[in-house]
């Protein structure tokens, strides 16, 4: 055990599960507050900085492929202090064009036995004015990508609308964009899935995301689209050629599970998603079907089950572009970032490879 599962995660696990959160997000903000402490935390932790783990993600560069899912940043409060921990990106939200509470708490409970977390949280956010004047004018050692959704008491035939707003607002602080269909917790997002109401959707997100860079004299922002890992594979062999066709740059694979199979026991009569463990394989599954399906025409980000350093080359292997932390982080601490590079460069030494993208497809040989 290190110092984190002896020490810290036990005083955490020890408070509820949402105040944890915020008193961790609260001391990750003193680092973009004081002078020094990011280097600080990079040294202390030992982040390896190396050009062979660089990626280029749609002429966006990514110093590494690792990258903070979101969820655990809602309001960019901590930015600095995530990169700090050795992210190569952090993806702030999901961001809702105007603030809203979320649901009532308690809505986040820990399964330590099985290394999960249900949450219910139904989109908490400070709304999307506020996460501007926290992010411009701010320059980061990584992308920022803002992960965009519909307020709850938004009509489903008007979420369109609602997406739109939210890229005017934050279009200019972003380096890529995600629309976010796939929380269980706003009532009927999923819907949103459906090729063809999803394909209505990015259609017009990209036309927009092409006004906004044509106003701006920039190039456009790469536009993902983020799916649960519920979705039937046929569906996502549908998603996938939808996304192709209406010119998103990429599919995030994926989100919280409502599947019974794969909810922790004890946790039965809960509402939310779950994540964690319990995902490993199905996100594996769907990430594999979705690279098959999408060749190179798709950016592929895996999340979901990202519990070991293992864990995170296992996705390059088998085709993510770039692998997200959400509750991996929970359970391992802010150590994981950073030993899951140095993981990726051990391999790269003894497979002898240059690159992390050349990783993308090679056959295991631990």
């Amino acid at each position: 055990m290190n110092w984190y599962e002896q020490v810290f995660r036990p005083f955490l696990f020890r408070m509820d599960a949402e105040g944890a959160h915020h008193a961790v997000l609260a001391g990750l903000g003193l680092v973009g507050r004081i002078p020094g402490t990011a280097w600080l935390f990079r040294h202390w932790l030992g982040v390896p900085e190396d050009a062979r783990l660089a990626v280029d993600v749609r002429g966006v560069p990514f110093p590494n492929p690792l990258g903070l899912a979101a969820g655990l940043d809602k309001d960019a409060r901590a930015v600095a202090g995530w990169f700090a921990l050795g992210f190569g990106s952090v993806e702030i939200g999901t961001v809702t064009p105007c603030p809203q509470s979320g649901n009532p708490r308690p809505r986040v409970w820990r399964f330590p036995a099985e290394e999960a977390l249900v949450n219910a949280l139904g989109f908490p956010s400070a709304g999307a004015a506020t996460v501007r004047e926290r992010l411009v004018g701010r320059r980061f050692p990584g992308p920022i990508g803002v992960n965009l959704g519909k307020n709850a008491v938004t009509p489903l035939e008007h979420a369109a609308g609602d997406f739109e707003a939210a890229l005017l607002a934050l279009w200019d602080v972003a380096d890529y964009v995600v629309l976010n269909v796939s929380s269980p917790n706003t009532p009927g997002l999923r819907t949103l899935q459906d090729p063809a109401r999803l394909g209505y959707l990015v259609e017009r997100m990209v036309q927009l995301d092409r006004e906004l860079a044509q106003l701006h004299g920039e190039p456009p922002r790469p536009l993902f689209v983020k799916v649960a890992l519920d979705v039937e594979e046929v569906v996502l062999d549908e998603i996938v050629e939808t996304l192709v066709a209406t010119g998103a740059a990429g599919l995030v694979l994926g989100n919280t599970s409502t599947d019974p199979a794969l909810w922790p026991a004890g946790g039965e009569g809960l509402p939310g998603g779950v994540s964690g463990l319990p995902l490993r394989k199905r996100a594996v599954e769907r990430l594999v079907r979705a690279a098959e399906r999408a060749g190179e025409r798709l950016v592929l980000v895996s999340v979901g089950g990202v519990m070991t350093v293992e864990d995170a080359v296992e996705r390059i292997r088998l085709g993510a572009h770039l692998v997200q932390l959400c509750t991996g982080l929970v359970y391992c601490g802010p150590g994981f970032p950073a030993a899951v590079l140095r993981h990726l460069l051990h391999i790269l030494e003894k497979e002898g490879i240059q690159s992390v993208g050349a990783l993308r497809g090679r056959s295991l040989r631990y």
